[in-house]
C-alpha cells in the first residue's frame, strides 16, 4: 500500500505527564505537561500534529479533550492499564535553578512507540526530550526524508551518551542549552563547543540560552536570537519544549529557520507566563506576531 504524505504535518515524540510544580510565586498540583504536550499546544495551533506518547488509566478526561483539539489523531498515543508518567519540581528564588522533588514513571518505564503509517510519513520530525533508546525508535521507523529536530538533556548526556550520539548522526537540527553543550562536548567556549556538536551530524545548533534569548550555529554562520522583553515569569516548566513545536511548526510551513526561531521564542516567552499550558494555550497569532517581530528586530551576528 502507498502512504501519501499528509502536507503540513509534524510528528512530536517524547513525554506526557502530570506535573506537581513548586516555584516562588505559587504552586499547582495534578496539571498537564511533558514534553509532547508543551510542543504540541503551539504547533497543534497552526499544523497537522502527530503526536506519540504513552498514558496511564488515570490520564484525565481534561488532557484528552485538549489531546484531541491540537492533534490531527491520536492514534499514536498508547493508553494501558496504570500510572501516567508524574513528575515534581520545585524553583529558586532565582528562577535558574530547579530541584526534582520526585519522579515516577508509570507506564512509560516500559515504553515502546509504535507509529501509525500517517505518522511515519510526517513532513518534520520533533524528537523531543526522551531517551535517546526511545528517540532511535522513532527515527528507525520513519522514512529518512524528514527534517529532524532533536532534544535532549543533561541525563542523557550522563547515562546515554552512546545512544545520543546515535541520534545525532540522524539529526538535523539539535536543540540544546549552555550547559549541556559544555558537558556533552567539554568544551567551556560556547562557539568551540557548537562546533564539535556540528561534528557529530546537525547541520544546526541551536543553543538555548533561556532569558538571554539563543544562537543558531552552521558550519558558515552564527546568529544571535534575543529574547522577548518584560517577560514576567510564573513557571518556566516546558519552556525548551514549547520553543521546539513553535519552531518545528515554521519549518513545517517552510518558513525560513530564522523565521521559525524567532516563532518558538515568541511561543516560549508565552510558556513561562502560566503554569503549564494556560497561556500557551489563550494566546493568539496576533499576540505572537508581535513577539517575533520584537525578536527579529533584534537579531545580530555572532
Amino acid at each position: 500500500m502507498v502512504i501519501v504524505k499528509m502536507e503540513n504535518s509534524l510528528l512530536i515524540a517524547g513525554s506526557i505527564a502530570i506535573d506537581d510544580i513548586e516555584t516562588p510565586l505559587d504552586n499547582r498540583v495534578n496539571i498537564l505537561g511533558g514534553s509532547v504536550t508543551h510542543a504540541l499546544i503551539p504547533s497543534g495551533k497552526r499544523v497537522s500534529v502527530f503526536p506519540v506518547g504513552i498514558i496511564g488509566s488515570d490520564f484525565p478526561e481534561k488532557g484528552f479533550e485538549i489531546y484531541k483539539t491540537y492533534s490531527e489523531t491520536m492514534e499514536n498515543v498508547q493508553q494501558i492499564s496504570g500510572q501516567t508518567f508524574k513528575w515534581g519540581g520545585r524553583y529558586h528564588e532565582n528562577w535558574d535553578q530547579r530541584d526534582t522533588l520526585f519522579t515516577a514513571l508509570g507506564v512509560f518505564e516500559n515504553y515502546n512507540p509504535v507509529l501509525s503509517d500517517s505518522a511515519r510519513n510526517a513532513n518534520v520530525v520533533f524528537l523531543a526530550n526522551i531517551h535517546p533508546k526511545l528517540q532511535l525508535s522513532v527515527l528507525d521507523q520513519c522514512t529518512n526524508h524528514q527534517i529532524v529536530i532533536t532534544d535532549s538533556m543533561n541525563l542523557w548526556i550522563d547515562t546515554a551518551n552512546d545512544d545520543l550520539l546515535k541520534v545525532l548522526k540522524r539529526t538535523n537540527i539539535f536543540l540544546i542549552n549552555e550547559e549541556e553543550s559544555q558537558q556533552l562536548t567539554s568544551h567551556p567556549i560556547l562557539e568551540d563547543a557548537a562546533n564539535q556538536l556540528l561534528q557529530m551530524g546537525p547541520d544546526t545548533i541551536i543553543i538555548k540560552k533561556g532569558s538571554s534569548g539563543s544562537v543558531i550555529i552552521s558550519a558558515d554562520d552564527c546568529t544571535s536570537i534575543p529574547a522577548v522583553s518584560n517577560v514576567s515569569v510564573v513557571d518556566p516548566t516546558g519552556a525548551g519544549d514549547t520553543f521546539g513545536g513553535g519552531m518545528a511548526a515554521s519549518l513545517v510551513l517552510r518558513d525560513s529557520l530564522l523565521d521559525a526561531v524567532a516563532e518558538g521564542t515568541a511561543w516560549a516567552s508565552v510558556c513561562v507566563e502560566g503554569f503549564g499550558i494556560e497561556k500557551t494555550m489563550h494566546t493568539d497569532e496576533v499576540e505572537i506576531s508581535r513577539r517575533k517581530a520584537e525578536v527579529l528586530s533584534g537579531v545580530s551576528t555572532c
